[in-house]
């Protein structure tokens, strides 16, 4: 039978800790989630590699050092509302319920978010709440949220996703440039996005946050 108990940890001790993540809420949350659970049973023994899992379409399950830097630049405390943007089977959801006071995620994939929702019930999440829809649209009616994190890659943000953060609130999401992409931190300050490079990592673009294309004769 696989140590998955023994990978978790690995994971924390070779991907997590030595890129700087060692805020004590992180660590114990990536510790005690099933990541195995969180992917297609195929996947289950590539869980804990160090790189993107595909789920389905433009959905990955963002590898743990991506996962686990966003989280600490973005800085969850326990009394704030966060909006999870494509959580796929949910494990984004299940690792940031144990940081937040609750979490709102976003699948567009039906199969996914009826996933997600079962898979977070039996792990004991009764703080997070699946809703199935456009990732691009949010979930306004849960909002405004206090931070806004996407499990995937974006070359723009929609109005109706900054709509929903509070002001003064943050959001985290890697930017795609060509082959490569940016994690950036957002603060929202005076209804503008004040953006800050965090660090460097990749993920498809998820659908609804292409920026358009111009056309010229």
């Amino acid at each position: 039978m696989t140590d998955f108990t023994g990978r978790r940890r690995m994971m924390v001790d070779n991907q997590v800790r030595p890129s700087d993540v060692t805020k004590y809420p992180i660590i114990e949350a990536l510790l005690s989630v099933e990541r195995e659970n969180f992917v297609p049973q195929g996947l289950r023994e590539a869980a804990y590699l160090g790189e993107n899992l595909a789920l389905t379409g433009d959905r990955v399950l963002l590898e743990p050092r991506t996962l686990a830097k966003m989280l600490d630049a973005v800085d969850i405390t326990g009394d704030e509302l966060v909006l999870d943007l494509g959580c796929g089977m949910g494990y984004s959801a299940a690792v940031i319920a144990q940081m937040a006071q609750a979490v709102i995620a976003v699948e567009e994939d039906p199969a996914l978010a009826a996933e997600a929702e079962s898979l977070l019930a039996e792990a004991g999440a009764v703080n997070a709440v699946v809703e199935q829809g456009p990732v691009a649209a949010g979930a306004p009616q849960h909002g405004p949220y206090d931070v806004i994190t996407v499990q995937g890659a974006i070359e723009t943000v929609p109005a109706a996703i900054l709509d929903q953060l509070k002001e003064g609130g943050r959001m985290v999401a890697i930017f795609a440039e060509g082959q490569l992409g940016t994690v950036c931190l957002g603060h929202k300050i005076k209804g503008q996005m004040n953006w800050r490079f965090a660090f460097n990592a990749g993920a498809p673009v998820l659908a609804g946050f292409e920026r358009a294309t111009e056309f010229s004769l």
